[in-house]
């Protein structure tokens, strides 16, 4: 059973997405938020996936990030969100979300996503994950610093930045997705990341790949 919350502060939205998990089999929406402060105070850790909107009255969903890793740092957040400019993209990936959506997303691929999460991927909207590759390739300088990423750990952080999955790594390595687990835990610790999207970003932000 996959746990989610919600913080959106448009309440049709809101309710209809929480509607949409409670309905969906495998799936829990613990508890819903209007604002980001609401949020903080009121989450209760024993989330998966935290969905959060980005244009939030006082707070914003990017601001909130870096709090609510603080008091949850096992939650998952995905952005879910009309705004698709480079900006918000950035800003959100660098302060942490595992995933960015947009509002205009399916239902059906909004739960998948869900579950691409929790199976450790950074789900994104069609074209959102290319303008991330783009976008920091294009803005962000190369420093190739020295991380002491084994050969093997180099080829797994390559692959994420192709958007392989778990299991497509370990088809492709010919590795159980254990071992890709392990690996890729040891390069968040070396690269000092928490998630996919983070790695994915600092591997190009730092020359690795």
């Amino acid at each position: 059973m996959i746990k989610v919350s919600i913080i959106e502060d448009h309440n049709d939205f809101r309710q209809g997405l929480a509607y949409l998990i409670r309905a969906s089999e495998g799936f829990e929406c613990l508890d819903t938020f209007a604002s980001a402060e609401e949020g903080i105070e009121g989450l209760s850790g024993r989330e998966d996936v935290l969905l959060l909107d980005i244009n939030l009255p006082n707070l914003s969903g990017i601001e909130a990030i870096p709090l609510i890793r603080e008091r949850f740092p096992d939650i998952k957040i995905i952005m879910l969100t009309v705004f698709d400019d480079d900006d918000n993209i950035m800003n959100a990936i660098l302060a942490g979300a595992d995933g960015y959506l947009l509002k205009k997303t399916a239902p059906p691929q909004i739960l998948s996503s869900l579950k691409t999460c929790i199976a450790g991927g950074s789900p994104m909207t069609p074209g959102v994950a290319k303008k991330v590759l783009t976008l920091f390739k294009k803005h962000i300088p190369v420093k190739n610093d020295d991380f002491s990423l084994t050969q093997r750990e180099t080829e797994i952080l390559n692959l994420l930045v192709d958007g392989l999955e778990n299991q497509a790594i370990a088809d492709k390595l010919f590795i159980s997705v254990q071992t890709v687990r392990n690996h890729i835990r040891h390069i968040y610790d070396k690269l000092q990341v928490h998630s996919k999207s983070q790695a994915v970003v600092k591997a190009i932000r730092e020359g690795l790949v």
